[in-house]
């Protein structure tokens, strides 16, 4: 799972679903990587150690966070212009805590906007099955 965060947000409360969601999958296979973004609202301003302090302290992140990275129009990172041509313009990152399912060979099978948590059933229902024992 791959989401663009930022510490100022209005759903900067997401980031302990995110830690939850990380707790409970990991042991599964599960990554969660956040990526600080200052391009919604310049809520994320802080240097990579502000950022890392602000997750720890606020809400005990133990997930793998990036440095910080633009995610939005032509000058977005990489992963996330990837994401935007592989799925369309609709996938792409509106606002904060914008979220990306990755399979574990890397293919892009869903995404979700701001409003639906990272622990929202119908994120939790695809994590079961891309997670599930191979037979």
């Amino acid at each position: 799972m791959v989401v663009n965060t930022a510490s100022f947000c209005g759903y900067t409360g997401q980031y302990a679903d995110l830690q939850a969601v990380w707790a409970a999958y990991r042991d599964r296979g599960l990554v969660v990587v956040g990526v600080p973004s200052n391009d919604f609202g310049h809520q994320e301003p802080g240097t990579a150690a502000q950022i890392k302090e602000f997750c720890q302290v606020n809400f005990a992140i133990d997930f793998p966070m990036a440095d910080k990275e633009i995610v939005k129009g032509a000058a977005a990172h990489p992963f996330y212009a990837w994401a935007r041509e592989t799925l369309g313009e609709r996938a792409a990152p509106k606002w904060n805590f914008h979220k990306y399912l990755l399979d574990q060979d890397g293919n892009l099978v869903a995404w979700f906007p701001t409003s639906i948590r990272p622990n929202a059933p119908r994120v939790t229902d695809i994590l079961d099955d891309l997670l599930a024992p191979k037979s």
